[in-house]
């Protein structure tokens, strides 16, 4: 039977071969990986659907493929015939020559083996320290850095053996990145989105002071909150008051939806690229559910371990690239096929006039909203900001919204 590459969550078109989990003329049974595929959101094992023999590949290790793509033969158990792979030599005790010709399978998460790929490590060769033998990023990362210190001992008496040459000029060289997986399908979208949207980008200072001072307090008896989730909870809040900015236009139906629930996008700094988990349901929980979900979540993110629903179904999308550095906004582009975007920008210190005329340093943070224009006009995106930036300068105004 044709194995192939079907849609395993919204929107995926295509994805790139990562590896082989087994070779031609391995037996898998059901449900065991066969291919580690990579796709614009997340990195994906496919399942052997059957008990068999794999016959051949019918794609390559870096090739992207579409949607449908056929990706191997395999041979169903107790289909062999002439013209397949031959099998592991087959004697009377059936499940015994099974279990002693087949490959062990290898228990280690798709990251995991993208690191020792990436480090060209033989996941094969690494001892798993993990349950049940499963390797782990730690069992990789030991691993390298023995074979770095070996090759240093190495290089090191090969140092006071040779004798030294005159150095030779060599010409310039160049390292590559390959453009593809995550990073292509990141370009993709943001064409996509610049092509179809008209981008407006509103710039405003908000003043975090206070806020700053109630995580103090928090602190103070063990309550440790980001900052983000106060951010997140106060802008459910503006979404509520301000339906719009949490919408969908439907252009050929000739209508925009006024979504309800609140599902909001984080953008993660990932090693792969920017990936966006989803914090489901915002409007109903609070900044406590919020924070630990949020880290959850980042967590994953950074793992490579995000599930298909953990990054569909966004409504609203926020970028917190304060910590990074920068002080002044940048134009992020928004997620199609939401309407706004909001990017939190870094905090300074700053002198500010106080309306009696007083010089104070306030804690200043610039932020950036994009939205589409199609949808929301730039006053509406001036009082969103208002309300934000009204409860954020008076965290504790957030106890008065809470349902």
């Amino acid at each position: 039977m044709e194995v192939k590459l079907h849609d395993i969550g919204e929107g995926m078109t295509e994805a790139d071969i990562n590896c082989f989990l087994v070779k031609a003329g391995d037996f898998v049974r059901a449900d065991e990986p066969i291919i580690e595929i990579q796709t614009d959101k997340m990195t994906a094992e496919i399942p052997a659907p059957r008990t068999g023999y794999i016959r051949e590949f019918k794609v390559e290790i870096g090739q992207t493929v579409p949607v449908g793509t056929t990706l191997l033969i395999l041979e169903e158990e107790g289909s062999l015939n002439n013209q397949s792979v031959a099998p592991p030599k087959m004697v009377a005790n059936h499940t015994m020559t099974i279990a002693k010709d087949n490959k062990k399978r290898i228990l280690a998460s798709p990251f995991t083996r993208k690191i020792a790929r990436e480090n060209g490590i033989r996941i094969e060769s690494v001892n798993g320290s993990g349950l049940a033998g499963r390797i782990t990023d730690e069992d990789i990362y030991q691993l390298m850095a023995s074979s770095q210190q070996q090759e240093s001992d190495r290089s090191s008496q090969k140092t006071r053996n040779a004798t030294v040459a005159p150095a030779e000029l060599s010409p310039l060289k160049s390292d590559t990145i390959p453009f593809r997986g995550r990073r292509k399908q990141i370009a993709k979208k943001m064409i996509q989105s610049l092509n179809t949207i008209p981008h407006c980008t509103h710039f405003e200072e908000v003043d975090v002071t206070e806020l700053i001072q109630f995580r103090a307090e928090l602190k103070k008896i063990n309550q440790t909150i980001s900052a983000t989730a106060f951010f997140i909870k106060a802008l459910s809040i503006c979404l509520l008051e301000f339906p719009i900015f949490n919408s969908r236009l439907d252009e050929e139906n000739e209508v925009i939806y006024l979504q309800k629930e609140h599902h909001i996008g984080m953008a993660v700094d990932a090693e792969a690229g920017l990936i966006v988990p989803v914090l489901r349901h915002v409007e109903k929980k609070s900044i406590r559910v919020i924070h630990d979900e949020m880290k959850m979540l980042t967590e994953k993110a950074l793992a490579n371990q995000l599930s298909m629903k953990d990054i569909t179904g966004g409504t609203f999308t926020i970028s917190n690239v304060g910590p990074l550095g920068g002080s002044f906004g940048a134009t992020p582009i928004i997620q199609h096929p939401e309407v706004s975007l909001i990017s939190f920008h870094k905090t300074k210190k700053m002198p500010i006039v106080t309306d009696d005329d007083q010089i104070v340093i306030r804690s200043i943070m610039n932020i950036s909203m994009s939205f589409d224009h199609r949808v929301v006009d730039g006053a509406s995106a001036v009082r969103f900001t208002n309300r934000f930036s009204q409860l954020i300068q008076n965290p504790k105004m957030l106890l008065l919204e809470l349902v």
